[in-house]
């Protein structure tokens, strides 16, 4: 078929609340499947209610026992998509009749585990109908109709698709996280009667994959045939158990060595808490009892303070442990002495208390004095190996 416009598309899809992200899609499918075609038609619910939606309509090839066969599939794109998968229908044709297994219900309806995680962007339209050709590829959703009314049809997997993934089951949601998300009724997945049928047939391979049984000439079904029939279907059903059960518990792998990676790590980062932890109490402890014994040393000082009369001469409290030191502290009060005389000489001169010539003789007795003093200090500090004062 030609390639549809994006504009025309984009036109089809105003009201879709993801346009681009949808157009681009449909674009990239029926660029490498040609036999499908977008088709804007009304999609009836379950409750009756009824929307324009997008569907891309037409055939898939699938692979079986080494013929191709073009099964007619029906592919409906809600308003929200690619957020929500689409809902996706097997259309027989006249010819056909659905043969209902694991994904395929009675009506039509096909049910895979891509669409019930489906996830954007990580899941696809192109992706999805690679998923249907690998699964219809093991198990055909169709067969053609017998021409003739048989004796004993071939036997058929029958009963409802399985549950665990089925969507619209009570435990989980048809449309998501963010159930009516577009103010009309859930989208739920309806019967097989609530989709249009096609504008006008479509071109089909008389031959499906899976036929009625033949019978021998005298009109009854063979024995072999029988057997070979059952170990058919009991051997499809059993490869289809063993594979969930390995998906199942390839899953559950997966999920505890995750949890043993968390674990793990947990673990670790326990390990260096508590040895920081042990670090930090051994310091604590460290100083306490630091405290304790500098606590102590007061205590003693104040007892030993008390004790001591409060005549005591300040010359004798504060006793140097060297001579050299007691005469660098004698000379230093000796010279801060003369500094305040000399102050208080000048405070004499400015109240009139002396005159200029009895101030100007004291204070250069005073000041040749303090220079002197000076310089002894500067002499025993040097000595004592102390930096200078001056």
């Amino acid at each position: 078929m030609a390639v549809v416009n994006e504009g025309a598309l984009k036109k089809m899809l105003k009201q879709y609340k993801y346009r681009d992200l949808t157009v681009r899609e449909i674009t990239n499918v029926i660029s490498q499947y040609k036999d499908l075609k977008p088709v804007m038609d009304a999609y009836v619910f379950n409750d009756g209610s009824t929307r324009d939606l997008m569907s891309l309509t037409g055939t898939v090839p699938v692979s079986y026992r080494g013929n191709v066969y073009n099964i007619p599939v029906c592919l409906w794109l809600l308003d929200t998509y690619p957020y929500n998968p689409p809902i996706c229908f097997v259309k027989p044709t006249s010819a056909m009749m659905i043969k209902t297994g694991k994904h395929i219900d009675a009506n039509g309806k096909i049910y895979l585990p891509y669409l019930h995680e489906w996830k954007h962007p990580q899941s696809d339209l192109y992706g999805l109908i690679q998923v249907m050709i690998v699964v219809f590829g093991e198990e055909p959703p169709v067969f053609s109709r017998p021409t003739t009314q048989a004796p004993y049809q071939a036997f058929q997997a029958a009963g409802p698709p399985n549950p665990s993934y089925m969507p619209g089951m009570p435990a989980v949601s048809s449309y998501g996280p963010n159930a009516n998300p577009g103010g009309y009724p859930g989208y739920q997945y309806p019967g097989g009667n609530s989709y249009p049928a096609t504008a006008g047939p479509a071109h089909y391979p008389g031959q499906a994959p899976v036929s009625t049984v033949g019978q021998s000439r005298d009109g009854t079904i063979g024995e072999d045939t029988i057997r070979a029939s059952l170990i058919s279907a009991v051997s499809d059903k059993l490869r289809w158990r063993m594979k969930e059960e390995m998906d199942r518990a390839q899953a559950e792998l997966d999920a505890l060595k995750r949890t043993e990676e968390d674990l793990k790590k947990g673990h670790q980062k326990l390990e260096e808490m508590v040895s920081r932890l042990d670090q930090e109490v051994a310091e604590v402890d460290r100083n306490i009892e630091l405290l304790k014994r500098k606590d102590e040393e007061l205590s003693e000082a104040l007892e030993k303070m008390e004790n001591q009369s409060e005549n005591n001469d300040i010359d004798d409290v504060i006793v140097p442990t060297a001579p050299l030191y007691k005469q660098i502290l004698n000379l230093y009060a000796e010279e801060n002495a003369i500094e305040d005389t000399i102050f208080y000489l000048g405070e004499a001169l400015r109240r009139g208390v002396i005159d200029l010539e009895v101030f100007l003789k004291h204070v250069r007795l005073q000041s040749r004095k303090q220079f002197q003093l000076r310089a002894l200090m500067q002499k025993a500090r040097k000595t004592a190996g102390l930096s200078d004062l001056y």
